[in-house]
C-alpha cells in the first residue's frame, strides 16, 4: 500500500490576499446629520459596510440614536425585522478622525455650512483631508446639488476620481440618484459609480454639470410658482398641494415637500441658484423668507407652511 500523501488544505483555498474583492465593500460618509444618516442607512441595508466621520463623540452618539429610531419606525410599519435592524446597525460605525476612512472604496461628503463661501471652503478642505488618507483608487463624491464637483476637486492631486452623487434623502424610497461627472472625472470612475448606484437598488440619472442639477432646479421653480398662485388668491395652500398630488400624481405637493426638506435648506438652494443664474424664477418668494426668519422651518421645527405634531401634519399655518 502506497504511503498516504498529506497536503495542507490552505494551498487549495483562497486566502485573504487572493480572495476577490467586492467592487464596493466599504463606503465612507463625512458628516452624519440628517442627510448623512439617510445615506448611511440606505447603503448599509444593501450589506455594505459604512464608516462615518463626525466632529465629536456626542454627534456620533446622536447620529446613531437617530438612525436606530428610524429603523424602529420601519419595524413598527412592518418594513423590517428586529434581526435585520441589528444587522444594519452592525455595519455602521462612527469615528472622529479622518484616518478611519482608509480602506474605503467610495466616500460621500455630506457636510452642512450656512454661507456659500463657507460651504465651498469647508468642502474643499474635506476633500483634501480625505485624499491624504485614502488610496488613489478610492472615489470621492459630494452630495451637494448647488456646488459643482469640478470646483470642489480642482485642488486635488487625483481630480479624476471625483464625482457628484445626489441622493434624494427627503424621499429615500425614490428609485433614482443623480450622477454628475466633473471636468476631470475619468470614464472608469464614472462607470464604477453607475455600478454602485445599481448595487444599492437605484437607477442612475445622468446629469450634465450644473448647479441644482435636475431635481432642485425644477422643484424650487415649482415652489416659487405655487407661492405666487397662493399670494394671488387663485387657490388655498391645501388646494394647491392637493392639485399637484391628485391631479398630477406627485407624492407630496410643493408646500408639503418644502416643509419636509426644511425651508432653511430650500432657501439656501434658491439663493445659490439665483446667484449662479440671475434668473428671477429662482429668487425666493417673500413667504419663504418670512417663514425662515421666524424659524418656522417645516416639520423639523413643528411649523412651516403647515403645523405639525410629532412630524404629522395637523393644520395649515399659512392661510
Amino acid at each position: 500500500m502506497s504511503d498516504i500523501i498529506i497536503e495542507p488544505i490552505e494551498a487549495y483555498g483562497l486566502n485573504s490576499k487572493n480572495r476577490p474583492k467586492q467592487l464596493f465593500s466599504k463606503v465612507g460618509i463625512v458628516g452624519c446629520g440628517t442627510v448623512g444618516q439617510t445615506i448611511a442607512l440606505m447603503i448599509s441595508q444593501k450589506d455594505i459596510e459604512v464608516v462615518f466621520i463626525e466632529l465629536d463623540e456626542e454627534k456620533i452618539r446622536t447620529a446613531k440614536e437617530s438612525m436606530e429610531k428610524e429603523l424602529d419606525s420601519m419595524i413598527e410599519h412592518w418594513g423590517m425585522t428586529p434581526g435585520e435592524k441589528r444587522a444594519v446597525l452592525s455595519r455602521i460605525n462612527g469615528y472622529v478622525g479622518y484616518e478611519n476612512l482608509a480602506g474605503c472604496d467610495l466616500i460621500v461628503e455630506s457636510i452642512r455650512s450656512k454661507s456659500r463661501e463657507r460651504r465651498i471652503t469647508s468642502r474643499k478642505e474635506v476633500f483634501r483631508r480625505i485624499e491624504e488618507v485614502v488610496c488613489p483608487e478610492c472615489i470621492i463624491a459630494t452630495n451637494s446639488t448647488t456646488i459643482v464637483i469640478t470646483e470642489l476637486s480642482s485642488e486635488l492631486e487625483h481630480k479624476e476620481r471625483c464625482v457628484s452623487l445626489h441622493f434624494l434623502t427627503n424621499t429615500p424610497n425614490a428609485r433614482m440618484i443623480e450622477v454628475v461627472r466633473g471636468l476631470y472625472t475619468s470614464d472608469l470612475v464614472y462607470d464604477k459609480v453607475i455600478k454602485f448606484v445599481n448595487m444599492i437598488g437605484k437607477e442612475a440619472i445622468l446629469c450634465e454639470e450644473s448647479p441644482g442639477l435636475i431635481s432642485v432646479r425644477v422643484f424650487v421653480a415649482q415652489l416659487n410658482e405655487a407661492c405666487e398662485v397662493l399670494m394671488e388668491g387663485v387657490g388655498t395652500m391645501s388646494d394647491i398641494d392637493k392639485t399637484m398630488r391628485i391631479g398630477l400624481g406627485q407624492v407630496l405637493g410643493p408646500f408639503e415637500m418644502a416643509d419636509k426638506i426644511g425651508l432653511d435648506k430650500v432657501l439656501r438652494w434658491m439663493e445659490n441658484l439665483y446667484n449662479e443664474f440671475g434668473d428671477r424664477k429662482y429668487m425666493a418668494s417673500p413667504i419663504i423668507k418670512k417663514l425662515v426668519r421666524a424659524n418656522n422651518l417645516g416639520r423639523i421645527s413643528g411649523r412651516g407652511f403647515y403645523m405639525y405634531d410629532h412630524g404629522k401634519k395637523i393644520n395649515d399655518f399659512i392661510k
